[in-house]
C-alpha cells in the first residue's frame, strides 16, 4: 500500500504493482488512484464502505474509488473481453480481469503520480492519476490523451464513501451548490434546510436515489461527517448524472462525468476532497 501524510492526515492507496494489494482489485474500479482510507492522526480513519469496517469485496469497495467501468471498450468480435479504462482487459462474462494495467507510479513529499497508456484495438489512450495532499485538503486530478483512431467514450464516477451519522439525532447528509429535485422515495428528502437527510432512519437495506438537476457550474458538496462536522468537496464539473446510495454503514455521491475523447484531444478534471 502507498501513503501521503503530513501531521493532521494521511491518505492510504492501494497499489496496483504490489501482489499484497491485488486482491484488491476487480473490474468496476480504477486501480490507479484507489484512495483506501484517510486518516486524521486524532480521529482516526474518516472513510467508510458498505461493508466497511467487517469486511471487504472487489465490487463494493471502501474509501474513495472511482469507475470508468461503465464504457467497457470492444467490437463485435471481442465476444466477452474487452479494455475497461484504468483497469485493463476483462472477461465480462466472468467478471475478470484477465491482464491488469500496466501503470507507472512516480513519488514526492506531497503526490502520487500514476500513468497507464492502454490500448486495444483502435482505442489508444493514455491516462494519468495524479493524487496530491496539502494541509487538510485532497486533490484527485485526473488526465485522459486519445492518441487512437478510434473516439474514447469517458462515463466516470468517484465513488466517496462517508461514515453515517451514528444516530437519528441528525438525519442530514449533503447540501448541493446546484439545486436538486427528486421524486418521492423512501430513503430520502430534501429537508427545509436544504440538505438532504435520511428518511426512517435507521435504515436496514440500501437506498439509491438519481437526483434532477440542471446545473452548469462546478459542483460542490457539504457533507455531514460524525467525527468532523462537516467536510466538502469541489468537482471541477457540473454531473451530467447524479445519483446517490447509502445503506446503514455508509453514505455516498456519485457526480457522473460522460465524455467523449476524440483523436488528439485530452480531457482533464479533479475534485478536492476538504476535512
Amino acid at each position: 500500500m502507498l501513503s501521503l501524510s503530513n501531521n493532521p492526515l494521511a491518505v492510504q492507496l492501494l497499489d496496483p504493482n504490489d501482489s499484497a494489494d491485488k486482491p484488491r482489485f476487480g473490474t468496476r474500479y480504477c486501480s490507479g488512484g484507489y484512495i483506501f482510507q484517510i486518516v486524521d492522526a486524532r480521529l482516526g480513519d474518516l472513510l467508510s464502505g458498505p461493508t466497511f469496517p467487517a469486511s471487504f469485496n472487489v465490487f463494493d469497495g471502501q474509501g474513495i474509488p472511482d469507475a470508468f467501468n461503465l464504457t467497457p471498450l470492444r467490437s463485435p468480435e471481442d465476444g466477452d473481453a474487452a479494455l475497461i479504462i484504468g483497469i485493463g482487459l476483462c472477461e465480462l462474462r466472468n467478471n475478470t480481469v484477465t491482464e491488469h494495467a500496466a501503470w507507472a507510479v512516480t513519488r514526492s513529499a506531497d503526490s502520487i503520480i500514476f500513468a497507464v497508456s492502454q490500448q486495444h484495438r483502435d482505442w489508444r489512450f493514455d491516462l494519468t492519476r495524479h493524487i496530491n495532499l496539502s494541509g487538510r485538503t485532497v486533490r484527485s486530478s485526473t488526465s485522459l490523451h486519445n492518441n487512437g483512431h478510434a473516439p474514447v467514450p469517458v462515463r466516470w464516477f468517484p465513488h466517496p464513501f462517508y461514515p453515517q451519522m451514528e444516530n437519528g439525532a441528525d438525519n442530514e447528509l449533503i447540501k448541493l451548490s446546484i439545486e436538486t429535485h427528486m421524486p418521492e422515495n423512501p430513503g430520502y428528502v430534501l429537508a427545509p434546510s436544504g440538505f438532504i437527510s435520511r428518511r426512517s432512519w435507521p435504515w436496514k437495506d440500501g437506498f439509491y436515489q438519481a437526483l434532477d438537476h440542471a446545473g452548469t457550474e462546478k459542483l460542490i458538496v457539504q457533507q455531514k461527517h460524525p467525527k468532523l462536522g462537516l467536510v466538502t468537496a469541489t468537482c471541477s464539473y457540473a454531473p451530467d448524472f447524479f445519483p446517490i446510495w447509502g445503506n446503514p454503514r455508509t453514505f455516498s455521491w456519485e457526480p457522473f462525468l460522460e465524455r467523449t475523447v476524440a483523436y488528439g484531444q485530452t480531457l482533464d478534471w479533479s475534485i478536492d476532497y476538504d476535512f
